[in-house]
């Protein structure tokens, strides 16, 4: 051994590398944070008010039959009275506008900003699970409580409808009747699309929330999101961005009830989905992959 090694003394320990997410301590976060989710009074007082609104919509049809109020209103509202399974349609079809949207932002909005505003964030991240993990587990529990929401209003919306106008063979829009499963099922695809429809913002939800502290800023800013694509949407000035808009196509859901469904409409508004959960997701991903965390 030479003189400068017995001066330079042993050679220390690599440091270890940081341990990678076990699987079972993924599952176990992941129903750690559903619980979280569907915990907070907020979000249950949130899904009770949505699943609130069909059943107040069939009251307020059921009472106005007969008056002169009768059939008014947007398509889908005026032929509830006709078919009990249009008012799953017509609830997700006033529900879509701001209401759901603003499930959205509370409960993406939430997610990192309410840990960071909570002082839990950090405690979190000493778990065996990395960062990117973390934030795939809230954008999963942020999903899944959003198609909670969607499949609240259209449940409690199908029970109403069935038990106060019955339900029947569906009349399509085009005019062709089809047969009550098989409208069933037509109306099942309505509230798919609507929940795949909605993935993009809460890709912009998370990725707000990954950008402060007040949970309530994040919240706001996805919901202004929802707003101005809304507004831009309805400007013709603007149609060559039209296509692209994030809400552009939330009506879509409307090709379910055509005889012949034009599948290409409908891959069109998931593409445009896919592609703002693209780029917010990575946007959230490179912020709270970097970001200092303090709280």
């Amino acid at each position: 051994m030479s003189r400068a090694d017995v001066l330079a003394g042993p050679v220390p320990p690599a440091a270890p590398a940081a341990p990678a997410a076990l699987p079972g301590a993924v599952a176990r976060l992941l129903r750690s944070e559903l619980r979280l989710v569907f915990g907070r009074r907020r979000n249950v007082a949130l899904l009770s008010g949505l699943a609130a609104v069909p059943l107040l919509l069939g009251i307020v049809l059921y009472v106005a039959q007969g008056t002169a109020l009768s059939g008014q209103g947007p398509g889908f509202v005026a032929r509830v009275t006709g078919n009990g399974l249009f008012l799953v349609v017509a609830a997700l079809f006033m529900c879509l506008p701001f209401l759901l949207p603003l499930t959205i932002g509370i409960a993406s909005g939430d997610a990192i900003a309410g840990e960071a505003s909570s002082g839990t964030l950090r405690y979190l991240l000493t778990l065996p699970v990395r960062r990117g993990r973390l934030l795939a587990v809230k954008a999963v529990a942020t999903l899944v409580f959003v198609t909670a929401a969607v499949l609240a209003i259209a449940l409690v919306a199908l029970a109403t409808g069935a038990v106060l106008f019955g339900v029947s063979d569906l009349t399509l829009l085009s005019g062709t009747t089809i047969p009550a499963g098989a409208g069933l099922a037509r109306v099942a695809g309505v509230t798919a699309y609507v929940a795949a429809s909605l993935t993009g913002l809460v890709a912009v939800g998370l990725f707000f929330s990954t950008l402060t502290e007040v949970p309530v800023g994040a919240m706001a800013a996805t919901v202004v999101v929802a707003i101005v694509s809304a507004v831009l949407d309805t400007l013709p000035q603007l149609a060559v961005i039209h296509p692209g808009l994030l809400t552009h196509h939330w009506l879509d859901f409307a090709e379910m009830l055509r005889l012949e469904v034009d599948w290409g409409v409908l891959g069109q508004g998931l593409a445009v989905q896919a592609a703002w959960v693209a780029v917010f997701g990575a946007l959230a991903w490179g912020r709270f992959a970097t970001a200092d965390v303090t709280s």
